[in-house]
């Protein structure tokens, strides 16, 4: 092997190393700030839960930041996507025929819920105190909004929604039904099964998708 490819080699396995390393941080934030909050949640607990030190969690990303990728990467398995359609939840759907799209899309989006939604709330209520935190729940929103924007034109065009005018007015109905809080109230507070959410959603989004 050159000294060249050996180069290669060991920089191309300390990259994997890193990521793997990142990985396993964001992972432990996830479950910690899910169960503890975000407040009782420390960079020094991140660090056990990943066995790392704390000086690589801090190198790695700031707490606000940490919880930023959590939810991430809980919900639709990447960090910073600049859409949805870019991520594991929607990748390949829109290749799909009209008759299995919109039931795919709800299916991943309500896996992805169940997922995210804890972090979710985190999520909220770090943005009330934090500075980091709020600008990226509302760069989360503006892609949300754009996305069922998207999401609201394709089924037009495809003929599985009825014909509006108001686009934007039907995609911020879909968001508030397709959103991680819906899951939460009726299915974390309401003691609703994952089975009767689906139900549920199916039938709010296909009762809106109907109107015209």
């Amino acid at each position: 092997m050159s000294s060249v490819s050996t180069r290669t080699y060991r920089s191309e396995l300390r990259a994997q190393q890193a990521q793997g390393t990142r990985r396993r941080i964001i992972e432990a934030s996830a479950a910690l700030f899910a169960t503890k909050g975000y407040q009782a949640t420390t960079i020094a607990a991140i660090a056990r839960s990943a066995g790392v030190s704390a000086e690589t969690v801090k190198a790695a990303a700031s707490k606000a930041e940490l919880l930023i990728s959590a939810f991430e990467v809980t919900f639709s398995g990447s960090e910073g996507a600049a859409s949805l359609t870019e991520t594991e939840v929607i990748a390949g759907v829109l290749d799909l025929p009209d008759d299995t799209f919109l039931d795919t899309v709800l299916t991943q989006v309500a896996a992805a819920n169940a997922r995210a939604h804890a972090l979710w709330t985190v999520l909220l209520g770090a943005a009330l105190s934090d500075a980091v935190v709020d600008d990226a729940l509302q760069g989360m929103l503006k892609r949300r909004a754009a996305d069922l924007i998207q999401l609201v034109t394709v089924l037009v065009d495809r003929g599985i929604a009825a014909p509006t005018v108001d686009v934007e007015g039907r995609a911020a109905v879909l968001s508030f039904l397709l959103s991680p809080e819906a899951y939460q109230q009726l299915v974390a507070q309401s003691g609703w099964s994952p089975e009767r959410y689906g139900r549920w959603l199916r039938d709010a989004v296909a009762e809106e998708l109907g109107k015209g």
